[in-house]
């Protein structure tokens, strides 16, 4: 297969499938609205560009389009995760894949496949280029058609995704979002021209459209009704009707619902972003488990909702379980496209989890334990130092945050707007670090009490170097600090209040009672793990001698 990429032929003999279609006379369409001396301009710059692109990439084009059609997901997945990838990395690297207007010829203008194809051309653009202003633009009028010719066709379309696939149309589409939201709260170094074009285009890519899609999605899924009826029984074919019961639209419908998740915490209402999750159970059962990029999204910014609500317990078991997931699974992620941004997600979620343990000192699985303090065991010891860590808490929250944005853009009618620049996740921080403030002699004080059982408050002023009313005060923050609402059944929002600390004590006049519980170490669940994969290890042996020794 001479011109072919190296090790492409192993996974598709593109020869053989497509039987060299491009020689078929077919593939000249043309838009019927235009006039015979555009048509022809369109065609001679088609022709041009259809010399200049590879015929391995027509080839695969042709192929991809096929299996479009023919809705075949199983080739579909290794195309969308491998092939694609493999040929960016040859040939588009630096460089935006064909547009959509050249490639048709080769589709037979099939304006569906073009609009799936143009959602991975300005996805590509994204992610290795520079968006400009037009692209930004122009991509988001593909996804308005891509979602209405979803939910506006007469009766459910016949098109099936990988689910890889359809999470990342969902993931990318509020990726845009988010960046049109940032790049368009910044006028500071943009032209006249780029101005006129944000104040005359407002509705391009605004908060209630995008807020519009996924809910409609939800709804013409009726992804709630299913739920709902897999947790407490009922009919199932009746719940999902006629459009839910098509996979596309389930999985869209669901994965949206993640999607609200994400957007609402950027927006920074938590409590509606952990209502949206009300019929999702956090489990390995569920369906967001099935795309890994998926499952760390989930669990990402429900522990950093959890954060913001001040309930550290539950962010802390949050982060921990993920970040157990992404320990024991790393190895199969590794020829992943998306193995760098899940090691990423990762790195942002020790930091956060470092902020929540130097907030609620918590004892954390032996797999992510040691991690923690390689990776950020100097942070921790520098936030426990009072005023000084404030810096500390400072840096690991806007570099693990979410990307925060403004619902409204500027207002480009005050002249003042256009030299100033929003920053929604410095508005957040500060939000965050008064939280922090007042809770910030708590791992002082903890240190004094753990080393007596009865202390005086003059003794202990003393300690601390503050007047003894001040230190009444920062008692009652450090027991009200130490309830935390904390979820034990129901939905996430749900838990009870619980004492959440080891150190317990009471005010009696001016002498401090002090009672320190400690959790002592779960040895038997250790040995019964350890004797489990030893149990596992010898049966393996067993049922193959030959081919152990």
């Amino acid at each position: 297969m001479e011109g072919y990429p190296e090790g492409y032929e192993e996974e598709i003999d593109l020869v053989e499938e497509i039987d060299l279609l491009t020689n078929n006379d077919d593939y000249a369409g043309v838009d019927e609205d235009l006039d015979e001396d555009d048509q022809m301009q369109l065609l001679i710059l088609q022709q041009q560009y259809a010399q200049e692109i590879p015929e391995v990439v027509k080839n695969f084009i042709i192929y991809f389009h096929r299996n479009i059609l023919e809705n075949n997901v199983y080739e579909l997945h290794g195309i969308y995760e491998n092939s694609f990838n493999r040929l960016t990395e040859k040939f588009y690297a630096k460089t935006p894949w064909p547009e959509a207007d050249y490639i048709a010829p080769l589709v037979n203008d099939d304006q569906v496949f073009l609009t799936l194809y143009r959602e991975l051309y300005y996805r590509h653009i994204y992610s290795k280029l520079t968006p400009t202003i037009e692209h930004r633009f122009h991509s988001y009028e593909n996804y308005c058609d891509l979602f209405n010719f979803i939910l506006n066709s007469e009766g459910p379309v016949s098109l099936e995704l990988p689910n890889q696939w359809l999470w990342d149309i969902i993931d990318e589409f509020i990726y845009q979002f988010q960046s049109f939201c940032n790049y368009r709260s910044r006028l500071k170094n943009k032209t006249e021209e780029e101005i006129a074009l944000l104040r005359d285009n407002i509705q391009v890519w605004s908060c209630y459209s995008v807020l519009n899609v996924l809910y409609s999605l939800i709804t013409k899924s009726r992804i709630t009704e299913q739920l709902l009826v897999s947790k407490h029984g009922g009919d199932m074919i009746e719940a999902a009707g006629e459009y839910g019961s098509r996979t596309l639209y389930k999985m869209l419908g669901y994965f949206s619902i993640i999607g609200l998740l994400r957007v609402h915490c950027l927006l920074g209402d938590y409590t509606l972003a952990l209502k949206m999750m009300d019929n999702i159970e956090l489990s390995k059962k569920a369906l967001f488990a099935r795309v890994t990029a998926c499952h760390v999204t989930t669990y990402y910014y429900v522990g950093f909702a959890y954060m913001m609500m001040r309930r550290y317990a539950d962010a802390i078991k949050a982060f921990s379980h993920i970040l157990v997931f992404i320990a024991r699974t790393k190895m199969y992620h590794t020829r992943s496209y998306q193995f760098d941004q899940i090691n990423k997600k990762g790195d942002q979620m020790y930091a956060l989890l470092t902020i929540c343990i130097a907030l609620c000192p918590t004892r954390l699985d032996e797999n992510i334990h040691p991690h923690l303090r390689e990776k950020y065991g100097e942070h921790l010891i520098k936030m426990q130092r009072g005023e000084e860590g404030l810096q500390t808490f400072e840096d690991l929250f806007l570099y693990a945050c979410p990307k925060f944005i403004s619902p409204n853009g500027p207002n480009f009618e005050d002249p003042n707007a256009l030299t100033q620049t929003i920053e929604p996740h410095h508005h957040h921080a500060k939000i965050f670090l008064s939280e922090v403030r007042h809770q910030i002699l708590i791992p002082t004080l903890r240190s004094y009490l753990k080393l007596y059982t009865t202390m005086g408050i003059d003794k202990l002023s003393a300690f601390l170097d503050i007047d003894a009313e001040t230190l009444r005060t920062q008692l009652l923050i450090v027991k009200q600090k130490s309830r935390q609402q904390k979820w034990t059944s129901g939905t996430l929002l749900e838990g009870e209040y619980v004492t959440t600390s080891d150190l317990d004590f009471c005010l009696k006049q001016d002498m401090i009672h002090i009672a320190e519980s400690k959790v002592g170490r779960r040895y038997g669940d250790w040995f019964l793990r350890h004797i489990n994969k030893f149990q596992h290890a010898i049966s393996t042996t067993r049922s193959c001698p030959s081919q152990c020794f």
